[in-house]
């Protein structure tokens, strides 16, 4: 009985493996009607020599316009101290932040030293020193010093003081 069932077990697995083979004329029949697919595109399409193209208008650098999206820039909104320094303006360009102050005064120094008048605030609400760079009353012009200052600072944003 059981070589019975063995060899009936056997037959079925043969007769399986043997009828899920593919069969190579389904292939080229596919094959053959993709091609006569793309010929009767080709016949209805012209060719690409008849094709005219309009020639470039290239303009200078400087007759192009340049459109400059200052709304988009993101501003971080804070209430804040000067702790050593002339005075805030609205927005303000901040390359750093710091919890100990006198890590705050080092990169304060070293921005003097390079001839910015660098500035340095405290927010309370935080416990944050901010050292700032430069300082403005519009926008624009501190996106402009913040784009400068991304060269060496990557990481410098935004300040408008809530006063």
């Amino acid at each position: 009985m059981k070589k019975y069932m063995l060899v009936c077990a056997g037959l079925s697995l043969a007769v399986a493996f043997t009828s899920c083979k593919s069969q190579d004329s389904a292939y080229r029949k596919a094959y053959e009607k993709a091609k006569a697919q793309e010929a009767v595109i080709n016949q209805n399409t012209t060719p690409t020599e008849n094709v005219v193209v309009a020639p470039v208008e290239t303009r200078p650098y400087t007759e192009t316009p340049q459109v400059d999206n200052y709304d988009n820039v993101s501003v971080r909104s804070e209430s804040i101290t000067v702790v050593d320094g002339a005075g805030l303006k609205n927005f303000s360009v901040v390359v750093g932040s710091f919890s100990v102050k006198a890590n705050a005064e080092g990169l304060c120094q070293q921005l003097r030293n390079a001839g910015y008048g660098a500035q340095i605030a405290y927010n309370s609400a935080r416990n944050m020193y901010r050292v700032i760079a430069s300082t403005s009353d519009d926008k624009a012009s501190a996106v402009r010093s913040r784009n400068e200052f991304r060269s060496k600072y990557p990481d410098a944003w935004l300040l408008f003081n809530q006063r």
